[in-house]
């Protein structure tokens, strides 16, 4: 960190040109091409025929037009929500949702990117931003209803922005920028920015031109904006802001001392969520570039302090590090997405060093074959995977579409509730309120699930060989259409599911 110091803010009087802020048209060529390809890729491999996910479907739910809210756990924050509101409100087709924010990406993408026109070459900043959107798992949570994208993208933004400030003091744009920046971050997730602010305040008085209050007061003020509805909340809904965080760490398992890497390396075979972890690692090629991934970032570090860049990469490579810290040695278990914010960050150092090979080496056409060949191979790998994780998305909507229309039939149709396995998807499917007995999203007692079983229909889903609750004795008992992953329900159907005439 002490090189941080003598390269902050390269030759001295080193200040931005009039002008060059301005976006030129090659340069924004050259970005919107990766933002589109971005985009292009998501509406082509991932879009047609996704449906929404269990954590896609608690976040809609609360902003879908004539849909019953799935109970909201203590972790989440309502980011996201106010993101999709605009079109869950107005439709309920997760085509249109998925195409929305699929374009939405893109543009996110591309005005992070610009933000570090002024540091970076725009070469790099394309590299960098081809690098991250193709992996398999930008590409997916492009268009869902997850916040870990938007954390990505507007961490990447207030890095850049903080730099921008840092270095100019007349760039107020910049600075405005910044605490817009973290306020949204903190809006998605507030652990999130908690850790991402965290390096850059500790940067401020490592740096002499850097020693500015009004840095660690925006960051500060950001976080503040940012996290306020989740603590206003926290004390309306969960009893108190203490209460609150003791419910999250309880429900990720208990937050403390947990080596995540190897569960974060099996993860990235296509696992959306790796809980327990306990699978075994099939596709080691998976991993190739994780694995590369540190030496990478070293390199590009190197060559940034050569070429007087060091704070430049040094910085977004420290918080990107520390951005990775809660989800590779604090949570029990592993989900990709978690370090989509560390990615965009180290994607920045990792792009500098293949673009100094590539202009570095001799023979140079040897060398700039070599990159094309194994960034090919690396894409192909991919793209292999999101091809998995897209064929058992679309098979996951057909799915619980069978399973609504198997409930309908069976006399499941709103107003209606459904507890038990699923319940949250099988519910929004059906049209249905969704209600647990128990466990993490415990929103009733058996005696209010009876209570409502006598003013409409209300199904209780059990998987594989499990006991129902005894309150269901006497029910109507009727065997699902099987779910993803091989998952065999049954359903125990209230005396007020009254089944269509012929309906088995």
């Amino acid at each position: 960190m002490a090189e941080i110091s003598a390269v902050a803010s390269g030759p001295r009087g080193t200040r931005a040109r009039p002008g060059e802020g301005r976006a030129s048209a090659r340069d924004l060529g050259l970005l919107g091409a990766v933002a589109g390809v971005y985009t292009l890729v998501q509406l082509v491999f991932f879009v047609p025929g996704s449906g929404l996910g269990w954590d896609e479907t608690v976040y809609v739910s609360q902003v879908a037009r004539d849909a019953d809210a799935a109970f909201f756990s203590a972790p989440r924050a309502r980011g996201i929500t106010y993101l999709v509101a605009p079109v869950t409100l107005l439709t309920p087709s997760v085509g249109v949702l998925r195409v929305f924010l699929a374009l939405l990406s893109g543009a996110g993408l591309l005005c992070a990117l610009l933000v570090w026109r002024r540091l970076l070459p725009v070469p790099v900043l394309a590299v960098a931003g081809a690098l991250f959107s193709g992996l398999w798992i930008t590409v997916v949570y492009g268009p869902q209803v997850m916040p870990n994208l938007w954390v990505a993208l507007g961490s990447l933004c207030a890095v850049g922005c903080f730099l921008r400030a840092a270095r100019d003091r007349s760039d107020r744009p910049a600075l405005a920028g910044l605490g817009g920046a973290v306020a949204f971050v903190a809006l998605m997730r507030p652990s999130d920015a908690l850790w991402l602010a965290l390096p850059l305040a500790a940067v401020v008085p490592l740096v002499r031109e850097w020693r500015r209050p009004v840095l660690p007061l925006v960051l500060a003020a950001g976080v503040a904006a940012g996290c306020a509805p989740w603590v206003v909340e926290a004390y309306t809904a969960y009893g108190g802001l203490t209460a609150r965080l003791r419910r999250a760490s309880e429900i990720q398992g208990h937050l403390g001392w947990h080596l995540a890497f190897f569960d974060q390396i099996r993860a990235l075979d296509g696992r959306l969520l790796c809980r327990p972890c306990d699978v075994p690692w099939r596709r080691p090629v998976t991993a190739l570039w994780w694995f590369a991934l540190p030496a990478l970032v070293a390199g590009g570090v190197t060559a940034a302090v050569r070429r007087r860049l060091g704070a430049v990469v040094l910085v977004p490579a420290l918080t990107g590090l520390v951005l990775a810290v809660p989800y590779l040695l604090l949570i029990g278990y592993a989900a990709p997405r978690f370090l989509l914010p560390a990615y965009a960050l180290l994607a920045l150092p990792v792009a500098l060093c293949l673009t100094w090979i590539g202009g570095s080496l001799r023979p140079r056409p040897l060398a700039v074959t070599v990159l094309a060949v194994a960034l090919t191979g690396h894409l192909a790998v991919q793209y292999a995977v999101l091809d998995g994780v897209a064929a058992r998305s679309r098979a996951g909507q057909m799915a619980f579409g069978r399973v609504a229309a198997e409930l309908a039939r069976q006399g499941v149709r709103p107003p209606c509730v459904i507890s038990g396995a699923e319940a949250v998807r099988i519910a929004f499917r059906s049209g249905c309120a969704s209600r647990q007995t128990g466990g993490h999203d415990a929103s009733v007692t058996p005696a209010g699930l009876l209570a409502a079983a006598r003013d409409g229909p209300v199904a209780v889903v059990v998987d594989g060989d499990g006991e129902p609750p005894s309150y269901t004795r006497g029910w109507r008992l009727r065997r699902l259409p099987d779910l993803p992953g091989g998952l065999r329900c049954r359903a125990y159907l209230s005396p007020s599911a009254r089944a269509a005439p012929g309906a088995r």
